[in-house]
């Protein structure tokens, strides 16, 4: 899993749009202006992304390359090296999950206009 292939998997969510509202250093994936994941442009590859609190405790302790959310509240969010130690179908239900959250935490309204798109 790279850069790219990551860039791709959040872009093709529904709704998902990329910008840069930090700097040109972090890509960060909304959707519906909501934050669900966030790229850094340069090396070492990673990913931060939102977690329900209890499941990301238990993957901080299942795997080495999961760490509390740089820069982000440490209880709602991950940050995961792309270093090949999880497996990519994981990594992908990691972005799924991130997703999701956000599109439960959306107004009625938001929710609603997302699967009209």
């Amino acid at each position: 899993m790279n850069r790219d292939s990551l860039r791709a998997y959040c872009l093709d969510k529904k709704g998902a749009e990329a910008e840069f509202p930090f700097g040109p250093e972090a890509e960060v994936f909304k959707v519906m202006g909501k934050m669900f994941a966030l790229i850094p442009v340069d090396a070492p590859w990673r990913i931060t992304l939102k977690c329900d609190p209890t499941l990301a405790e238990m993957q901080r302790q299942t795997y080495d390359a999961v760490k509390p959310g740089y820069h982000m509240n440490k209880r709602h969010w991950n940050t995961v090296s792309v270093d090949g130690s999880i497996p990519d179908d994981e990594l992908l239900e990691m972005i799924d999950h991130s997703y999701d959250l956000v599109v439960k935490s959306l107004k009625k309204k938001d929710r609603q206009q997302l699967h009209e798109l």
